[in-house]
């Protein structure tokens, strides 16, 4: 613990937020829906933060709570992502890639969330 540059967990969700925040700024149409440009962009850093935010407190117990947390943004970025492709706000390629790499990070989280528990 203490690292969390180093987990490739964190470096995955940070790399989907970067391109979140291009996405929405290179977007039109989505740039002037401000409130789920907001969401994205939220729930995108929320991830990659509160993992970094977990694996450098002082309990594993408080770690595994962000983690889960971290493991909620992502289904909330998920979503968000199946609305604005369902609704034509961005191409169904780029939607179901973002998709995809959530879907590693909510499977790596779980996998980072059972490790840690058998720490307790």
């Amino acid at each position: 613990m203490g690292d969390f540059k180093k987990l490739k967990v964190w470096q995955l969700a940070k790399d989907v937020a970067v391109e979140i925040y291009k996405l929405v700024g290179d977007n039109g149409k989505l740039k002037k829906d401000f409130g789920l440009k907001d969401q994205l962009t939220r729930s995108a850093v929320s991830i990659a933060s509160n993992i970094a935010e977990g694996d450098e407190l002082d309990t594993i117990k408080q770690a595994i709570k962000h983690f889960y947390i971290a493991k909620g943004s992502t289904a909330e970025l998920m979503t968000q992502l199946i609305i604005t492709k369902e609704i034509g706000l961005i191409k169904e390629e780029q939607a179901d890639e973002l998709i995809q790499k959530c879907n590693i990070i909510s499977l790596s989280l779980y996998k980072l969330i059972e490790a840690r528990k058998k720490w307790l």
